[in-house]
């Protein structure tokens, strides 16, 4: 469980009565936006109350009119989905400036304008936004949040998802440390290895990363590696 004084309130009404329990927002968040957690690991207390603030338990009577069960693990797990999450105004602000961050850098590294075939800035993106209104819930998942910023955007500017192939040799000295570099950080679709120890592969990465990924492959072969951009 969580120290008390990280906790806030998350509440749920139902058949005219308040039920309520005491949860780490961020915690919280991430089980809205269906992570795999305990919920004993999001909570301050294995209570449901009618009033946390006075530490007054629900009934189980109340519990089972309301939710069919007095089970915490069941009733908690709806609160925390279903319910409201009541967060200071500095929580609140934290967290919506985190997850407007993470909107904007997963935009910057995907998406291209089509009419350059470059990324734009994390800055243009960010400009948009406001332009655009582009209002950020905290407890939305990410995938969510950048499905619904990309409506808005696409009228303001020219801006599209876009994957690229890219064919890459790198010399038999740099190989063996390439491969797992570029394993980690790239698909890759197809490899071989040559017999002067060479490697050659087609990588396929998100459009808005290929000066990122081209800086790489530099640094990894000290600027001697080939690489040709497909499509």
């Amino acid at each position: 469980m969580i120290p008390l004084d990280h906790a806030v309130v998350a509440r749920i009404e139902s058949h005219g009565e308040r039920f309520e329990i005491l949860v780490d927002p961020d915690i919280a968040a991430k089980i809205r936006q269906g992570n795999q957690i305990e919920i004993e690991d999001a909570v301050a207390a294995l209570y449901i109350f009618e009033n946390a603030s006075q530490a007054e338990k629900a009934s189980d009577e109340s519990l089972k009119k309301a939710f069919g069960t007095t089970s915490f693990q069941e009733i908690a797990t709806k609160i925390i989905t279903k319910g409201e999450i009541h967060l200071t105004a500095e929580q609140r602000r934290a967290m919506i400036a985190e997850k407007r961050r993470q909107v904007i850098f997963f935009i910057a590294r995907n998406a291209i304008n089509p009419q350059t075939g470059h990324p734009h800035p994390p800055q243009r993106i960010e400009m948009a936004m406001e332009e655009a209104k582009v209002n950020i819930d905290p407890f939305r998942s990410l995938e969510e949040l950048v499905k619904d910023t990309m409506k808005l955007l696409r009228p303001l500017i020219p801006i599209k998802f876009e994957e690229v192939k890219v064919a890459v040799h790198i010399p038999a000295d740099y190989a063996p440390r390439a491969y797992g570099e570029i394993q980690s950080s790239a698909s890759i679709e197809q490899q071989e290895w040559q017999k002067d120890g060479s490697w050659i592969c087609v990588v396929t990465i998100p459009a808005g990363i290929q000066n990122e990924f081209y800086d790489l492959i530099n640094k990894i072969s000290r600027g001697e590696a080939e690489t040709k951009l497909i499509k």
